[in-house]
């Protein structure tokens, strides 16, 4: 059973392969369907897997499984070969399983689309380029899966191209995850310089001979490349952008893959950073700051995906505060958490949106909870979580977070308690404009015979409705799992160890020895600061959507972060580009080359004179010519 994890990569690939040569002819919605069957059956291929790695003692729960030899040129031997242990089969088990559920959720969303096809091979590419990510053995393997993921979500952000604002979305996030993955290449080359290996377990072992400046500076060159792919400061501003498209690619970039990649490699490299206490600092400082900021600016979104987009901006600062503090698995619990209820509100903003003739703007929507019974309910399980109220998925995980982060950094703690408040608050915010409140978006629904919605069809006289049952049955699978989902063993369970990540972290995870009172105490603050973020967003915004001195132009401009970056290296690079195309190319490059053109025109028209055609003007030369001749030798004679 253990030797199927190839297949975990290989029937997303094959989905896609499928649908590139056959899409068109497969059509709506059978594409979709066969899509979905290759997700679904990586799923299969991850549980199968999974089931014969607990059949193993704990120390055994970790192969590598060579598929070919991909690179032997002189010293550097890199195969392409999957890393089988317990993280890669937790990432690779949510990865697969919210992905179907998504697949599946698309089918119906996404129905009518002269791309359609299309849609599910982008999706297909992107599950399988995040699979290989998450179980590459190699920094190598690992750095195919995160250039995929990339590439992918540039194809899927600007799906449709025709908008300007999608296409210029897709290359903001394709610039800068390429900036930021300058880091990731120069800490490949670091590590090989220094161990002569790029497999994980060679690296772990050869860590002596990594000096602590070097470990210091491949731990902050990939958290460089993580803070890109992740969206951390000062690298976030694209993630908000790409919710231009289409709501699923939303939902699978922010639940399943790509943003989760740089919280996954850190955590994989976990003996290196243990090792550095600078970087493991710098790690949790930026997590912490990033929560915070992005929490900040959630509270005065309108559009209802940019608020759930900063969220996820949040939640991953919280998880980057777990990984700097050492307690890698509150990190990965907190992923997992974070893909059931992030995934859950994507898709039920996504409906939301179904159901309003593609309309974004929360202030025109309101009393949705009358109309759409069905995702409202589901929404709540969602909304709930993410707030951290007691007892859904997101209150544990985001707890074991703060615990880990009051016992080593008490001053990010309450960083990260008031960004939990925040975070109950603004989610809140979202949900009374969404489901509470007049019906507001009867104006939508009423445009005349032409008019359109925000995506560009046209509106009519109607009630919102529900979304077909393919796209209801993942709300209600993913609002169970945000309801249940803290009873993982991942990694809360007050006074027993875990058993299931051992074997990847061992010794290095952090022990904050709180006491059962000190814990009890810390849940209490954590549930309290939750409510009371729910009790002051809901009564006041659900009675009118407009507060304007609660939300202050600085915070809907995101802190004039991208116009800071326009100022400072937008502008200044227009200017030296106008200056090149101006200066620079047309009067010393064009100019270089014009004034050897001239120069030639201007020596041959000189020496055209010289060519009379005269047979006396030539011997006359011939004369001059030898009479010098002789001269010469004769002084030299002389």
């Amino acid at each position: 059973m253990i030797h199927a994890a190839f297949l975990v990569f290989l029937l997303p690939l094959a989905g896609a392969a499928v649908l590139a040569l056959g899409g068109r002819r497969l059509g709506d919605p059978l594409a979709g369907w066969v899509g979905t069957a290759g997700v679904a059956g990586a799923f299969v291929a991850a549980c199968v897997t999974t089931g014969g790695l607990l059949s193993r003692a704990a120390p055994a729960r970790s192969f590598d499984q060579t598929l070919f030899t991909w690179i032997p040129v002189g010293g550097l031997n890199v195969k392409a070969a999957l890393l089988v242990d317990p993280l890669s089969m937790t990432m690779a088990l949510f990865v697969t399983g919210v992905s179907t559920l998504i697949h599946l959720y698309s089918i119906g969303y996404m129905r009518g689309d002269e791309d359609y096809p299309k849609f599910f091979l982008y999706l297909n590419l992107f599950v399988a380029s995040m699979v290989i990510l998450v179980m590459g053995d190699n920094l190598l393997f690992t750095f195919v899966g995160w250039e995929g993921v990339g590439v992918c979500s540039y194809w899927l952000i600007a799906f449709w191209f025709g908008r300007p604002s999608a296409a210029s979305a897709g290359k903001k996030a394709f610039l800068y995850n390429r900036l930021a993955d300058v880091g990731f290449l120069l800490a490949i080359f670091l590590v090989f310089e220094r161990t002569g290996t790029l497999q994980y377990h060679g690296i772990f072992a050869h860590l002596g001979a990594i000096g602590p400046s070097s470990r210091t500076a491949i731990c902050l060159l990939l958290f460089a490349a993580a803070a890109g792919k992740s969206a951390q400061l000062p690298l976030f501003p694209w993630l908000a952008d790409a919710m231009e498209g289409p709501t699923p690619v939303s939902a699978l970039i922010h639940a399943a893959t790509m943003v989760t990649a740089g919280v996954y490699l850190m955590c994989r490299i976990n003996p290196i950073l243990h090792t550095s206490h600078p970087a493991q600092l710098v790690v949790a400082s930026v997590g912490a700051a990033t929560a915070f900021v992005a929490a900040t600016i959630g509270c005065a979104q309108d559009d209802i995906k940019k608020v759930l987009a900063y969220s996820t901006v949040s939640q991953l600062g919280y998880m980057f505060l777990a990984v700097g503090t050492g307690a890698y698995e509150a990190a990965i619990f907190l992923m997992v958490a974070h893909a059931f209820f992030k995934a859950e509100l994507f898709l039920g903003a996504g409906s939301v949106i179904h159901g309003l003739d593609d309309e974004q703007d929360l202030k025109r929507m309101g009393n949705l909870r009358r109309w759409m019974p069905l995702t409202f309910g589901t929404f709540v399980f969602g909304w709930l979580a993410i707030a951290g109220i007691p007892p859904l998925a997101g209150f544990w995980a985001k707890g074991d977070v703060l615990d880990n982060a009051w016992a080593r950094f008490p001053v990010l703690w309450v960083v990260g308690l008031v960004t939990a408040a925040l975070t109950a608050y603004y989610m809140s915010r979202l949900s009374a404009l969404a489901f509470w409140g007049d019906d507001r978006w009867r104006e939508v629904l009423a445009r005349p015979a032409g008019a359109t919605g925000s995506g560009g069809h046209p509106g009519h006289d109607a009630h919102p409705h529900e979304a077909p049952w393919v796209m209801g049955v993942p709300l209600v699978v993913l609002a169970l799992l945000s309801f249940v989902g803290g009873a993982l063993l991942l990694p809360w369970r007050p006074g027993a160890p875990l058993h299931w990540l051992a074997p990847v972290f061992g010794g290095r995870l952090y022990d904050a020895h709180l006491s059962g009172t000190t814990q009890w105490v810390l849940g209490v603050v954590d549930a309290a600061v939750a409510v009371l973020g729910v009790a002051v967003a809901l009564p006041l915004w659900s009675r009118r959507p407009v507060h304007d001195r609660l939300e202050p132009e600085a915070l809907k401009r995101a802190w004039f972060l991208d116009d800071v970056y326009d100022a400072v290296i937008g502008r200044p690079s227009q200017a030296a580009a106008r200056f090149a195309a101006t200066v620079v190319d047309v009067q010393v490059i064009d100019g270089a080359v014009n004034g050897v053109g001239r120069l030639a025109r201007g020596a041959g028209s000189g020496l055209r004179r010289v060519q009379t055609g005269f047979v006396r003007q030539y011997a006359l030369g011939i004369v001059v010519g030898a009479v010098a001749l002789l001269a010469f030798m004769a002084s030299r004679v002389w």
